[in-house]
């Protein structure tokens, strides 16, 4: 009877059962890991939950399947199915309807001078990019010089990075999150009044 102390009473088994089943649906609602499998949030889902939360100085970005896994504290990686132009898209529909940023986008230079007999295909991608780029002021960098600030980034700030499984090289795009409310302008007015 020793043993049987310290076992719960039938009431508490019950109160247990069902802190268990609210918890378990709670996650699965929410789109996440669950014991029975895997739910993977949508895009729009991912974006909706996660940017409400990100601001200045944060990053998002869109790459392509070999891009690496980076392991500065700050970088979450999600994998998604979304095709990656489509990722892009979701990603400016999404940052068009908040009120507290806005993108500066980076993408890879090397893009320019990837020939189209070794990766079949990119100039088409290339051009798709372009077209959702119009507008845009956009920043172009060597890869390795956007992952050293990614990384740097990563040690201070949170990135969410939205990988696809687009499997063309120096495709991935970076948006880094600036205030959309206040210019650089006014910052720089505001420190020269101090």
């Amino acid at each position: 009877r020793e043993r049987d102390r310290h076992l719960p009473i039938p009431s508490e088994r019950k109160a247990m059962k069902l802190i268990v089943s609210v918890i378990c649906f709670a996650v699965s609602v929410t789109g996440l890991a669950t014991p029975g499998g895997e739910k993977t949030p949508s895009v729009q889902q991912l974006l909706a939950r996660r940017l409400p939360g990100l601001g200045h100085r944060n990053w998002i970005v869109v790459a392509d399947s070999a891009y690496p896994y980076q392991t500065a504290p700050g970088i979450e990686t999600i994998t998604v199915t979304d095709g990656q132009l489509s990722v892009v898209k979701k990603v400016f529909a999404a940052l068009r309807q908040s009120r507290h940023v806005r993108p500066i986008v980076y993408v890879d230079s090397e893009l320019k001078f990837v020939p189209e007999d070794r990766a079949p295909g990119i100039s088409s991608y290339r051009k798709s990019l372009n077209q959702l780029l119009v507008g845009q002021k956009v920043e172009r960098m060597l890869h390795e010089k956007i992952i050293a600030k990614l990384d740097e980034a990563g040690k201070s700030f949170r990135i969410l990075l939205i990988k696809t499984p687009h499997t063309q090289p120096y495709t991935s795009v970076f948006f880094q999150l600036d205030c959309s409310y206040w210019s650089a302008e006014s910052e720089q007015a505001l420190r020269k009044a101090m």
